[in-house]
């Protein structure tokens, strides 16, 4: 039996892209079965670049994708990647001057109300410390 799971894990290798199709949802991530027969599992951060709150929210049972092997351990079991059939560009398209310029205009905006707040906390926190009365040592009587 050892011997057909070394033959079962040797017909796919990591960095592999596969066809497989979601056989069961999970909280944690989708097990789907491949072109090959094989079972691998998709964990839920590897289904995309951006946050996941639920499985359901990107796969549903039945659906047809390709995804990438990333890691076959040493019991058989197969990991999967949604994400890194695309990587995402390491170089991102350079800023243009508007985008440049409205960052700017937002930043210098958030400042002024940020100086503001705290000069208004300042200004409250002063008075309210100029405004007790000290009473200290002993009341004489």
């Amino acid at each position: 039996m050892s011997e057909e799971k070394k033959v079962e894990t040797s017909s796919v290798r990591v960095g592999e892209l596969v066809d497989c199709t979601v056989e069961q949802i999970m909280p944690y991530g989708a097990f789907v079965r491949l072109s090959t027969g094989q079972r691998g599992m998709i964990h839920i951060s590897e289904l995309s670049f951006n946050f996941v709150k639920k499985v359901e929210d990107i796969l549903s049972l039945q659906q047809e994708l390709r995804v990438r092997v990333i890691k076959i351990d040493e019991k058989g079991r197969i990991d999967l990647s949604l994400k890194k059939v695309e990587e995402r560009p390491l170089i991102q398209a350079p800023v243009t001057r508007d985008e440049k310029d409205n960052f700017e205009k937002k930043m210098a905006a958030f400042l002024k109300s940020s100086e503001s707040k705290i000069a208004d906390l300042n200004s409250k926190l002063n008075a309210s410390k100029s405004g007790r009365k000290k009473t200290g040592g002993k009341s004489r009587g």
